[in-house]
């Protein structure tokens, strides 16, 4: 059995079920396909009583139990496998996933015969790797693998350095995303788990900044009283800074929830999604600027659970867009398709898990990926 390296943050980002999911997914999809998978850590927080208990329950909960490692930022073992035994693991790896280059330079890093950067922030990483004067780089992998469909295509003004980016969706286990039945009765409630200002901030593209996440959150904001028949829910992670923007979501109609609430765990982050009518979202102000085509995998598992998502257009030409997953531009264009799912919510649910089984299954998109890699058997 081929041995696979996969390296990230779960543990980094306790009480967060949906950034666990992004790990669980590639982890468990590698299995499916006949690998030996394996997750390494490196803890960066200053206090690990949230993070440890969240990484172990988040393996033991998906048959993981005896297959990871969390280090201390020197190296040392903290949780799960001893530093000997994961470095052992590295040492027979075929391949690492190097989630957002989560592991730096070293012998974790080294020892796997493929490396892989894997970039989950499409945008941001290409632009700060072409900065001389930014302290970040992709370099020290042979293959760079990215959620941004178009990096690298005429359609997207983004840098390359020369780095040949294999695009990829994120792959979604389905047997882990059941078909939720499609709601009835009641308004249709939208919802989604966000942050209000995004880990980053905006981003010159092209020559032009772009704004952050809460600017195209702004600019949504009178969403909820232009459709009928629909309810707007936000698990938002929103500073106290904020009051005024949280006061204007309030006013306009929104509903605001905690995330650490209702999805600080795997299981909480899938029953959410489940237990929602559909999802709305914007995306980054830099992911729509570049159209660098960035999905993303929260999006991946409403659909996966037959939940219809309205999401924000960021040059997405890989899907089929229409039924199931719909894509808005501005705030007419958002309500337009919201109402168009109010009408007809069970055919949408429908294609949503259509689509997500045609297109997300971990089986397809991660078997793709590793015969692009040169590490696997074609996939039809």
């Amino acid at each position: 059995m081929p041995l696979a390296l996969l390296a990230g943050a779960i543990a980094n980002k306790p009480l967060n079920g949906g950034e666990a999911w992004v790990r669980l997914n590639w982890l468990l999809g590698l299995r499916r396909l006949g690998w030996d998978a394996f997750f390494v850590e490196r803890l960066s927080l200053p206090d690990d009583s949230l993070a440890r208990p969240h990484l172990e329950a988040a393996m033991a909960e998906h048959g993981l139990g005896d297959r990871w490692a969390l280090l201390d930022p020197g190296g040392e073992s903290l949780a799960g496998l001893p530093r000997e035994d994961i470095e052992a693991v590295a040492a027979e790896a075929e391949v690492l996933f190097n989630h957002s280059g989560h592991l730096p330079a070293g012998p974790l890093r080294d020892a796997p015969r493929s490396r892989v950067y894997v970039d989950l922030d499409p945008a941001f990483t290409q632009v700060w790797d072409a900065d001389p004067e930014v302290a970040f780089s992709v370099g020290g992998h042979d293959h760079h693998v990215t959620v941004g469909l178009n990096v690298g295509s005429g359609d997207c003004p983004l840098p390359t350095g020369g780095v040949d980016w294999i695009p990829t969706l994120p792959p979604v286990v389905l047997d882990c995303w059941p078909q939720a039945p499609a709601p009835t009765g009641g308004p249709l409630r939208f919802a989604t788990v966000s942050t209000w200002r995004g880990p980053y901030g905006g981003l010159s593209v092209g020559g032009r900044r772009s704004g952050a996440k809460h600017h195209e959150f702004r600019r949504l904001l009178d969403l909820p009283g232009r459709v009928e028949g629909a309810t707007f829910e936000l698990a938002l992670d929103i500073h106290a800074g904020d009051a005024l923007d949280l006061a204007a979501l309030l006013d306009a109609g929104w509903t605001i929830v905690g995330p650490r609430e209702v999805a600080s765990t795997p299981a909480a982050f899938a029953a959410y999604l489940r237990g929602s009518g559909a999802e709305f979202s914007v995306a980054q102000g830099a992911y729509v600027a570049s159209r660098c085509g960035w999905f993303s995998d929260r999006t991946a598992a409403y659909l996966a659970s037959g939940r219809p998502a309205l999401v924000q257009d960021t040059g997405i030409a890989a899907l089929p867009v229409g039924d199931g997953l719909v894509t808005f531009a501005d705030l007419p264009s958002a309500a337009d398709a919201a109402r168009r799912i109010v009408t007809d919510p069970a055919g949408h649910a429908e294609a949503a898990r259509e689509l997500a089984r045609a297109h997300l299954d971990s089986d397809l998109v991660l078997g793709r990926l590793l015969e692009r890699l040169g590490l696997g058997a074609p996939v039809s």
